[in-house]
């Protein structure tokens, strides 16, 4: 909805309060900042709306939409435009939430050093920071890069993290010159409360099992404790860090990423009856029927597809990971599915980006969008009950299933 040309914020207070609006506050907010705004158009226009005045040096020319989120709300503003120039009011920018904030400072960071795309450079327009300066870039990143960095170095101090997954998305950064792959490297489990947090973020060159196990290594030098299973995909390396730096942890390999490997090894035709058997594993009441049922499978598929049935047998120990725990809790720790809706809120982000000046510019957009996502569940619904938890702690215990002494699963092929 448009503003309106002549803003009379008194009229509009006073229309707010006769009709008894349900959101008294968020009308207020939103009728000061729109006269704030107007009143700061018509300073740089050199004159009010509709005033002939000698001292005119522009003119209005419309609005344009823009979300504000506030503690009261989100609430839909309408900037003024101008028939010369651009105007963007400093004070929205200071009060974004801290992921907009960062997607505005990386992405002023690129336009300012010289390496943006048309796709950057048409972005900063629409953001309306054409007037955004080098100094005020530099203040809002060090203020961010202040309040990531404390979240990503916080002590991991929630008792014990049962569940722990684990994943890897691709960046591109610009390096000496070149534009090259890097890694982000992260972290989120279940901590004593029930609740999911993000347990840490690293940017490493390789996703291999150098750059896990430095990863994992500083996790529990923050405090990270009492992982009874890990799950993710296959990556390289992964599972051995897993073994080396979190001893007494299973390993349960994500059943949807294991299933588009599988789909690889039979003909497209087969593709669907394939998957639907392997579904069936997943359906059954209790751990000796998974079990069974894993048999009858792997059986079914080898009559005529040989190698297809030996990859899924040789998967058997990792998939089946999740059944040393407690039924109610299966679907949420057989799969990586948890991460992946992560990922996408991340990469709706950063695919804005697309190439990043410099590592610090991942490690603050991403950290900011995993520090809010935090907030987030911590404010939400516990993911699980603390009697579920509890039983799923005293399950490893009594069944010695991941008890320190006995050896990690073995990795293997994708």
């Amino acid at each position: 909805m448009a503003a309106s040309e002549s803003l009379n914020p008194v009229d509009l207070l006073r229309e707010q309060i006769e009709g008894a609006s349900p959101d008294m506050l968020q009308a207020m907010i939103k009728t000061f900042a729109q006269a704030v705004m107007s009143a700061e158009a018509d300073a740089i226009c050199g004159a009010g709306y509709g005033q002939r005045s000698d001292e005119r040096v522009n003119s209005r020319n419309g609005y344009r939409q823009r979300e504000w989120d506030t503690r009261a709300g989100t609430i839909d503003l309408a900037i003024p435009k101008l028939r010369q120039g651009s105007y963007f009011p400093d004070w929205l920018l200071t009060h974004r939430r801290r992921a907009e904030q960062a997607l505005v400072s990386v992405v002023a960071t690129s336009y300012l050093l010289g390496v943006s795309t048309r796709r950057v450079e048409k972005l900063v327009e629409q953001l309306g920071i054409r007037q955004l300066s080098k100094s005020q870039v530099s203040e809002m990143a060090a203020h961010l890069d202040v309040q990531v960095e404390a979240f990503r170095n916080r002590p991991l101090d929630a008792a014990h993290y049962t569940f722990v997954w684990m994943d890897a998305l691709t960046m591109k950064v610009r390096e000496a010159g070149r534009t090259v792959n890097v890694h982000a490297l992260i972290a989120v489990g279940v901590n004593a409360d029930g609740q999911r947090e993000v347990l840490g973020l690293d940017v490493a060159c390789e996703e291999d099992g150098a750059g896990w196990l430095a990863f994992l290594r500083s996790l529990t030098a923050r405090g990270l404790t009492g992982v009874r299973l890990v799950i993710s995909d296959a990556h390289a390396g992964l599972v051995a860090a897993v073994g080396a730096a979190l001893p007494g942890a299973s390993w349960q390999r994500c059943r949807t990423h294991y299933l588009r490997n599988l789909l690889t090894k039979v003909p497209k035709s087969a593709q669907p009856w394939i998957a639907t058997l392997v579904r069936t594993i997943f359906d059954q009441p209790d751990a000796d029927a998974v079990r069974a049922q894993f048999d009858r499978v792997v059986n079914t598929i080898e009559a005529r597809f040989p190698a297809a049935s030996e990859h899924l047998d040789a998967a058997r120990d990792d998939l089946l990971a999740f059944t040393g725990f407690p039924r109610e809790i299966w679907r949420q720790i057989w799969s990586n599915n948890p991460q992946e809706r992560l990922n996408k809120e991340i990469r709706r982000r950063t695919d804005v980006v697309g190439i990043f000046p410099n590592r610090p510019a991942i490690i603050r957009l991403v950290g900011a969008v995993l520090a809010e996502q935090t907030d987030e569940w911590t404010e939400g619904r516990r993911y699980m009950g603390l009697e579920l938890l509890a039983k799923a702690r005293m399950v490893t215990i009594e069944t010695g299933q991941h008890d320190t002494d006995q050896p990690n699963p073995t990795p293997i092929a994708a």
